[in-house]
């Protein structure tokens, strides 16, 4: 028998990294393309009997954009995670889809054409994101930077007047555009980089105010960047009406500081803040206060003769849409009314994809934040570790709080859903988030196995 000897060094294990997988997602992108084609195609079959006219056109810019950012990601991020950019582009042009068939039962409002330039900006800067930042940790030096933007980002709109009753829009003549929207991606990177510095000062406790059997919660003075930036959601909710804009900062910061911290005490303290900030300002401020009247009395409009409101008829269309749906076309979610291509337009995907089309787009959503929680905990820095999950987390607080919303789960908040919905910031904004999980995951799936955090 042969072995070493003693007190020698073991061989040395060369270094192995995953495979790139760039064959695969090109793969994936051609079939998320393909579904969106054939969606479009379906709308036009079912509403006029024949195939749109720019299927073609259609087909080939969504083709072009996906191949355009697929080179951008087989280049300069040649290990990033396949799925990222499919999952993305398969629910940008689901969205474009919706928002077309809605087109067709308003013909003096189109929203696709515009939806779909602000598409082609999204990619673009994605593009550009992936070839030009070749390292996420460099985000981590304009901490400070971002989260002074982001507040100004945030105070601009009170200057304007309300569209719907929030004040969230900055309107210019013919071009609108929600800052807030950029403000959240700016936010995770100040939190990330702020709690990477401090994880450990925030982790440590002390003596605690009190004890729930074996729950430790942080001690006064550690308490205070909590309360604060608490403030800041319940004062963004005061002045601009914007319900779900301060539920995502808020929540965005109690999961990343979980994270830091790995105790549940910030949870439980996170849960009662928000709580009382939201029941407060559910009882004082007026347009919430209706909205939260709506959601508890969502018939309440039809028993007093005056026909469904908005989320009465979204009910209504998921009720339709059963467990195959309606088929692409043929419901009629567009009598939510002004709001079916924005805050609705799930309803609309219900109706017509019924309960399975639903699941489906619920599983992206899952996965899209499963990679981007993925990537991070793969990661040796904590900055790279907190800005993924923090940027996955986006996504899937938005996706709770506007399915919740159109389907009675909790109130109405006004967001968009990522990708699907029309607004040329949100997606846009969602597009840069993508551009960053696919760097972090680069960095992640690109260091060799053993140094993989565990």
């Amino acid at each position: 028998m042969t072995g070493t000897r003693a007190g020698s060094a073991p061989p040395a294990v060369p270094a192995v990294r995953v495979p790139r997988r760039r064959g695969t997602e090109l793969a994936l992108l051609i079939v998320a393309v393909l579904l969106s084609v054939y969606g479009y195609c379906d709308v036009g079959l079912a509403k006029n009997g024949t195939i749109p006219p720019g299927a073609a056109g259609y087909g080939a810019g969504l083709g072009v954009l996906a191949l355009l950012a697929h080179l951008a990601v087989r280049f300069r991020a040649p290990y990033a995670d396949p799925l990222l950019l499919p999952i993305a582009v398969l629910l940008n042009g689901l969205g474009l889809v919706l928002i077309y068939r809605l087109d067709l039962e308003t013909p003096n409002d189109e929203a696709a054409p515009a939806q779909l330039i602000w598409s082609t900006v999204g990619v673009g800067l994605f593009t550009a994101a992936v070839l030009f930042l070749r390292d996420h940790r460099v985000l981590q030096r304009y901490a400070y930077l971002s989260v002074v933007t982001a507040l100004i980002l945030m105070i601009v709109p009170i200057f304007f007047p309300a569209v719907n009753g929030a004040r969230i829009w900055i309107r210019i003549g013919g071009f609108s555009i929600q800052p807030g929207e950029f403000a959240k991606i700016l936010l995770a990177v100040f939190f990330a980089s702020y709690l990477a510095a401090n994880r450990h000062a925030l982790a440590y406790t002390g003596r605690t105010l009190w004890r729930l059997r074996r729950l430790q919660l942080p001690t006064g003075r550690v308490l205070g960047p909590i309360v604060a930036i608490w403030l800041l959601s319940v004062g963004v909710l005061v002045l601009e009406r914007d319900l779900g804009t301060s539920l995502l900062f808020f929540g965005l910061f109690v999961i990343l500081l979980y994270v830091a911290t790995g105790r549940l005490g910030w949870i439980a303290v996170g849960l009662l803040l928000a709580a009382l900030g939201a029941f407060a300002v559910g009882s004082l401020e007026p347009h919430v206060h209706s909205r939260v009247q709506d959601w508890l009395h969502p018939f309440a409009s039809i028993d007093a003769g005056d026909g469904p409101n908005q989320l009465a008829q979204s009910l209504f269309a998921f009720a339709a849409g059963g467990m195959l749906g309606t088929g692409l076309g043929l419901g009629h979610s567009i009598l939510i009314g002004f709001a079916a291509k924005s805050d609705f337009i799930l309803a609309t995907a219900g109706e017509e994809l019924g309960l399975a089309g639903l699941c489906a787009i619920f599983l992206l959503y899952a996965l899209l934040v499963e990679r981007g929680y993925r990537a991070g905990l793969a990661l040796r820095d904590p900055f790279g570790r907190l800005l993924a999950v923090g940027l996955a987390s986006i996504v899937a607080l938005q996706v709770f709080v506007i399915a919740g919303g159109v389907m009675g789960l909790i109130p109405l908040t006004g967001m968009a859903m990522p990708f699907l919905a029309q607004g040329g910031s949100s997606v846009v904004t969602n597009w840069i988030i993508v551009a960053l999980l696919i760097r972090v995951s680069d960095s992640a799936r690109g260091q060799p196995l053993g140094e993989v955090a565990q």
